[in-house]
C-alpha cells in the first residue's frame, strides 16, 4: 500500500501535504455530518418510545386508511430537512460566490443551529417540529455545495478524489455517530422522557458550533480569491497550502492555470446578459454535457435504494426478521459502522488509485446484487415483511433472513463505494470555475428533490408495492445506472479542474469512454507545448503578470 501511494504521489512535491492542507480538509470534510447526523438520527428517532408518543406516530387505527396516514405523517417528518435543503442548495451558489467559502460556511452553521434549537424544543408541537427541521435543511444543504467546491478547489490534483470523498466519509461519520447515539439513548433513558430523543439529536449543534469556530482558523478558496480578482492574497493563500514560496514554478504554474482558464472563460462569454450563467450552462455544448452528468448521477443514485435504508434502515431489517427495538437500533448502529468504513476505504484506496469510473463501477455492482437478494427474499419469506418480523420461520428461513441481513450491509458498502462517493466529488469537479458554484448548487437542489421525493414516497411504496416489489424497483435502477455510468462518465483521476475543459470539448458520444485519454495537462502547460504562438504569448503573459513570475516567463519565452 505504501508502495502504491509513493507511485501516485511521485509528481506531487513533498512540502504540498501539510498541515495546512489536512486541518482545511478536516474541517470541511467534516460538514458531512450535516447530512450524516440527520439521516442516521431521524430514522431511529422515530423509533424511540419518546418520540413515538409524543408525535402521535401510533395513534391510527388498524386500517389501510390508517396505514398510509400513519406513513404520511413518518414521511412528512423524516423528509422535512430534504425539503429545506433544496432552498438551501438553490441559495448556496449565490452566497458561496458572493460572501466566499469561509463566510458561506458560518452563515449555513447559523441556519443549521437554529434549526436544531427549534426542533428540539418543539415539545409535541408538530408544526415547530417541521418548521425547526426545515430551517436545519436550509444550513444543510448549502453544505453539500460549499463544502465539496471547497476541497475540490484546495487539493493538490494527485489526491483531489481523497481530500473530496472525505466530505461522503464524514456523512457516514455522522450516521454512525446517530445511530449509536440512538441506540445507547433507548437503553439508558426511559421511553417516558422525552430526552430520550433529544440527548441524541443534540449532536446537530455541537458539530456546526465546532465547524463555525474552526472556519476562523482556516484559509479562503485560492481559486475563490482569483474569481473576484484578488490576484496577490490568491498566490498568498496557495503559497501557505502548497508550504512553498509564493515564486516557486509548480505553484506559479498552477495560479497560471486558473487566470488563463479564468480569462478564457470571460472571453467566451463576454457581452453576456445577466443570466449569462444559466445560458453558458444550457448553451455550450461542453457545459450541457456536464449538467447532464451531474443530473442523472442524482437521479440514478437517489433512486437507486440505498439512501431510503439509511433513512428507514429499522424499518428494513424488522422486514428481514430482526425484533424488538433494542435489537433492531443496534443492528442499524453497526450498519452505519459499515458504511463508515466503506466509504473511508474508497476514500483512501480506491478513489485516487484505481479511479473514479471503476470504483463507481464495483459499487454499483455490489449493491444491484445485494439489492437483488433483498427483493427476492422478501417475494420468497413475505410474511416476515408483512407481520413486522414477527411470523414463525424455517431454519432455512433463518439462514435466508440472515442472507438478507448481510446483503443490506453489502448494498451500504456498495453505496460508499460508488454512488455516495461519486455524486459528490463529480460535481466539484466538472464545472469551470465561472460555472463551479451555480452548476454544483443546481445539481445539489436535484439531488435534495431527489431525496425528499425518495424520503416521502417509500412509506407509501412499502404499503403499496410491498417491500419485495420497493426494493425489485431499486435494483431494476441500480442496474440501469450500472450501464449509463460505463458509457457516460468520464475519468478524471489526476487531472488538475483546470485541464478537465480538454475531455469536454470530445464528442458528446466519446466522453465517457475516452475522456480518460486527455485532460493531463492545464492549460499553461498545454499552450505552451502545444499551443500556436499566441496561444504560447498569452500563457507566458498571464505568468509574467503574476507576483514573483517574470523569471519563470522569461525562462518560458527563452
Amino acid at each position: 500500500m505504501p508502495n502504491m501511494y509513493r507511485e501516485k504521489l511521485k509528481d506531487t512535491p513533498k512540502e504540498y501535504l501539510n498541515w495546512r492542507l489536512y486541518f482545511g480538509v478536516f474541517i470541511f470534510g467534516m460538514m458531512g455530518a450535516a447530512r450524516g447526523l440527520d439521516e442516521g438520527m431521524i430514522g431511529t428517532t422515530t423509533t424511540q418510545p419518546s418520540f413515538i408518543r409524543e408525535f402521535g406516530l401510533n395513534d391510527f387505527p388498524d386500517t389501510d386508511a390508517g396505514e398510509h396516514a400513519q406513513a404520511n405523517l413518518l414521511s412528512n417528518i423524516t423528509s422535512m430537512v430534504q425539503l429545506g435543503s433544496i432552498g438551501g442548495a438553490a441559495l448556496a451558489f449565490y452566497l458561496s460566490d458572493k460572501l466566499g467559502r469561509l463566510w458561506a460556511t458560518r452563515q449555513l452553521c447559523a441556519w443549521w443551529i437554529v434549526g436544531a434549537i427549534i426542533y428540539l424544543t418543539s415539545e409535541g408541537k408538530l408544526g415547530q417540529l417541521y418548521a425547526g427541521r426545515l430551517i436545519m435543511g436550509i444550513g444543510i444543504g448549502q453544505s453539500t455545495v460549499v463544502a465539496p467546491t471547497y476541497l475540490a478547489e484546495i487539493a493538490p490534483k494527485a489526491i483531489r478524489g481523497l481530500c473530496t470523498t472525505m466530505f461522503a466519509g464524514n456523512v457516514y461519520f455522522g450516521i454512525m455517530l446517530g445511530y449509536f447515539a440512538s441506540y445507547g439513548t433507548n437503553i439508558h433513558i426511559s421511553g417516558n422522557s422525552a430526552t430520550q430523543w433529544i440527548i441524541p439529536n443534540s449532536l446537530h449543534i455541537i458539530f456546526a458550533g465546532i465547524i463555525c469556530i474552526a472556519t476562523f482558523f482556516s484559509l479562503e478558496s485560492p481559486r475563490w480569491l482569483m474569481k473576484v480578482g484578488r490576484d496577490e492574497d490568491a498566490i498568498k493563500v496557495m503559497s501557505k497550502l502548497r508550504n512553498v514560496p509564493a515564486d516557486d514554478q509548480g505553484l506559479l504554474n498552477e495560479i497560471g492555470d486558473i487566470r488563463l482558464h479564468l480569462e478564457h472563460e470571460l472571453e467566451s462569454v463576454r457581452g453576456s446578459s445577466k443570466w449569462g450563467l444559466l445560458k453558458e450552462l444550457f448553451t455550450i455544448k461542453s457545459n450541457l454535457y456536464r449538467v447532464y452528468i451531474g443530473i442523472l448521477c442524482q437521479i440514478l443514485g437517489q433512486w437507486s435504494g440505498a439512501n431510503s435504508i439509511t433513512v428507514y434502515a429499522p424499518k428494513y431489517f424488522q422486514a428481514v426478521g430482526v425484533q424488538g427495538t433494542e435489537v433492531k437500533l443496534l443492528t442499524t448502529a453497526v450498519f452505519g459502522v459499515v458504511k463508515f468504513v466503506a466509504a473511508l476505504s474508497c476514500a483512501f484506496f480506491l478513489i485516487d488509485f484505481i479511479g473514479r469510473k471503476r470504483s463507481l463501477g464495483i459499487g454499483i455492482s455490489l449493491q444491484f446484487i445485494a439489492m437483488l437478494y433483498i427483493a427476492l427474499f422478501m417475494f420468497i419469506d413475505s410474511d416476515i415483511a408483512t407481520s413486522a418480523g414477527a411470523a414463525e420461520q424455517s431454519s432455512s428461513q433463518k439462514s435466508a433472513g440472515l442472507g438478507a441481513i448481510v446483503f443490506i450491509y453489502i448494498s451500504g458498502i456498495g453505496w460508499a463505494l460508488g454512488w455516495n462517493s461519486i455524486q459528490y466529488l463529480i460535481n466539484a469537479e466538472i464545472f469551470p470555475l465561472r460555472l463551479r458554484s451555480i452548476g454544483t448548487s443546481m445539481v445539489m437542489v436535484l439531488h435534495f428533490a431527489n431525496q425528499y421525493g425518495n424520503t416521502k414516497a417509500v412509506p407509501s411504496m412499502f404499503v403499496s408495492l410491498g417491500y419485495g416489489g420497493t426494493m425489485l424497483f431499486f435494483a431494476v435502477v441500480t442496474l440501469i445506472g450500472l450501464v449509463w455510468a460505463i458509457f457516460s462518465i468520464p475519468e478524471l483521476a489526476g487531472k488538475s479542474l483546470e485541464a478537465t475543459d480538454e475531455i469536454f470539448e470530445l464528442p458528446w458520444w466519446s466522453i465517457g469512454l475516452k475522456g480518460g485519454k486527455v485532460g493531463n495537462k492545464g492549460p499553461v502547460e498545454r499552450a505552451l507545448e502545444h499551443g500556436d504562438d499566441e496561444e504560447k504569448e498569452k500563457a507566458v503573459e498571464v505568468i509574467e503578470h503574476l507576483p514573483g513570475g517574470q523569471h519563470y516567463a522569461q525562462a518560458a519565452r527563452q
